[in-house]
């Protein structure tokens, strides 16, 4: 019995978690709106379980990829999932084909409080950014939000990690 639990845990553990179909969708239809396209090819970026261990953010299935239109890199997208107070939500983070940030847009959010953090506004304070710029910090860089300093923190680590990530990437010239 233990045995057949030990292989079906190993099992779960071992199994990739993609992106969920409607976060797919949202996030398709937002590069969509942004580059003003009908279409575009998505080509999924993959990393090997040794460069995904030393990276802070996560790259699992179909989560960054390469936009492509007409042959072109337009760019490349990233859909992260970060913690809120009680929940989650899931952003995407468009680069340009040098990694600079383009856009950052929440597509999810599951609380009552702090959905703010979703603002066009307030999201423009990531766009330029890029693997090389100075570590976004709360309340110095980043403006904070009154009631939703949980959602506002983690939004700034979960881009911190990423730029951090793609630096580590363009530095042992994996990207």
């Amino acid at each position: 019995m233990k045995r057949i639990f030990a292989v079906l845990l190993l099992g779960f553990l071992t199994t990739s978690f993609s992106v969920p179909e409607k976060i797919q969708k949202k996030a398709t239809k937002e590069i969509k709106k942004f580059f003003q396209i009908e279409t575009f090819l998505k080509e999924d970026i993959t990393f090997s379980e040794d460069i995904l261990t030393k990276l802070p953010s996560k790259f699992e299935d179909k989560n960054f990829f390469k936009i492509i239109y007409e042959d072109k890199l337009k760019g490349y997208a990233y859909i992260g999932n970060a913690p809120s107070k009680t929940a989650t939500f899931d952003y995407l983070v468009i680069f340009d084909p040098d990694f600079i940030i383009l856009k950052s847009k929440v597509l999810v959010y599951r609380e009552e409080y702090g959905g703010e953090i979703g603002s066009k506004r307030w999201l423009r304070q990531f766009t330029d950014k890029s693997p090389q710029s100075e570590a976004l910090e709360y309340n110095k860089n980043i403006v904070p939000i009154s009631g939703a300093t949980i959602s506002v923190r983690s939004m700034t680590q979960a881009v911190n990690n990423l730029l951090k990530s793609l630096n580590y990437l363009q530095e042992k010239n994996i990207l």
